[in-house]
């Protein structure tokens, strides 16, 4: 019997090791795992309440509150004996059992989360955030700004796909200046300072100042720029405010959309099948000359849903509606980046919102 106490031992701390090393490896396990079907799922709701909005279907938000998981580790250890004349024979057996039993909460967006998530005007502060954090000016006002003084950016776009054709063209020739002054250095975009109270105290604000740079070869495009805007004689610095009734003298009202309006947006240049087109599924929106107004003229540079009668292989994110499928072209990176700055106005937006209770908290059988 002496030379079984060795071997029983070796089992024990076999079973012991397996025990102490199950924890972080399952954290190297679950953890991507986990990271990657939240991030997935996101996007797919994010492309599915899109297309719902091109059918004039209602969208719903349903967000990952939580995810928790319970781990357990079950060790078994056991050895049988049997006594023989030619020697003694042991027979161990160890076993280690790994159970998990994740609890997912999800919480609808409604009530005062819809109202400020959803419904609000994007803030101008979140327009400021975005182009610091290293995005084109470009595509964050494009989305973002339906109408900047007299300049329209097919404010009629930013609800259920109209009948007519709206007006975006001036208002795409500025922001492309506005781009090619930010690729030069020659624009800044920061908050404008306090402005006195009746008690002559200083307060905050919520406007914005345009500071532009005058480099010799872009001055005519800064002149363009001031035309476009109806400030012609305006200084380099343009104050920006929300306030269209009480714009600054020589400065710019802008008017921002909201995420449902900036979904709506987005959503008009989905490609739907033509079967859906002549059922009347969706609207047709018509040019000036009576013909089918081409949505890509306004967001083709900047997002397109594609449609397909099966599961693509080439999709960065798509979802099946309707009886066919809706994606994003992995190739297209224009595409990918605005969905990516979706997804951030988004969370900018929730930032002020107070978590509330889950409504629905489902728990995962192991």
């Amino acid at each position: 019997m002496k030379n079984l106490k060795p071997v029983f031992a070796a089992a024990i701390l076999c079973a012991a090791v397996g025990c102490q090393t199950i924890g972080p490896r399952s954290l190297q396990t679950t953890h991507p795992q986990y990271n990657h079907a939240i991030a997935r799922t996101l996007d797919e709701q994010f492309l599915l309440n899109l297309v719902r909005l091109k059918y004039r279907d209602n969208p719903f938000f349903l967000e990952v509150s939580s995810v928790t998981t319970q781990q357990t580790v079950q060790t078994e250890l056991s050895a049988s004996v049997k006594f023989l004349r030619g020697g003694d024979t042991l027979t161990p057996s160890a076993g280690v059992t790994y159970k998990e039993t994740p609890t997912i909460s999800y919480t609808p967006l409604r009530g005062d989360q819809f109202l400020k998530q959803i419904l609000s005007p994007v803030p101008l502060e979140a327009v400021l955030i975005l182009t610091q954090s290293g995005w084109s000016v470009e595509r964050v006002v494009s989305i973002c700004v339906e109408r900047v003084n007299g300049l329209d950016n097919a404010s009629n776009a930013s609800g259920p796909t109209p009948s007519r054709e709206p007006r975006f063209e001036k208002f795409q020739e500025m922001v492309g200046i506005l781009r090619e002054l930010q690729l030069a250095d020659a624009l800044e975009l920061g908050a404008a300072p306090g402005q006195p109270d009746a008690d002559g105290k200083m307060r905050p604000g919520n406007d914005l100042v345009l500071r532009l740079r005058p480099v010799a070869a872009l001055v005519p495009r800064i002149v363009r720029l001031k035309e476009l805007l109806g400030v012609p004689d305006a200084g380099n610095e343009l104050r920006l405010t929300n306030n269209f009734f009480n714009r600054p003298e020589n400065g710019l009202a802008v008017r921002t959309r909201s995420m449902m309006g900036i979904l709506f947006y987005l959503s008009h240049n989905a490609e739907v099948p033509a079967a859906h087109r002549e059922a009347g599924l969706v609207t047709r929106t018509l040019a000036a000359d009576g013909a089918a107004f081409d949505w890509n003229k306004v967001t083709g540079d900047l997002f397109r849903v594609k449609s397909a009668d099966a599961r693509p292989a080439n999709a960065f994110v798509s979802v099946a509606y309707r009886g066919k499928w809706f994606y994003l072209e992995d190739n297209d990176l224009e595409s990918k980046s605005t969905f990516m700055l979706l997804t951030q106005l988004f969370n900018l937006q929730a930032g002020q919102i107070k978590t509330v209770a889950p409504a629905l908290t489902i728990g995962v059988g192991g």
